[in-house]
């Protein structure tokens, strides 16, 4: 995880385009931000800072 949601964000660009899979920001329970799939996000929505697609245009 980390406390640096410009990180964050870069990491989930990352692993969208490397992945070929839609990647979502979150903050934690902790305030720190953190990323995962999107298929596997089970947490709150309200916590979602942004989700990228690597398929949109």
């Amino acid at each position: 995880m980390s406390d640096n949601l410009s990180l964050a964000q870069q990491l989930a660009w990352d692993l969208a385009s490397t992945l070929m899979a839609c990647i979502t920001v979150f903050k934690a329970g902790n305030g720190l931000f953190s990323v995962c799939p999107s298929a596997e996000f089970d947490g709150d929505p309200d916590t979602i800072v942004a989700e990228y697609d690597p398929f949109a245009a």
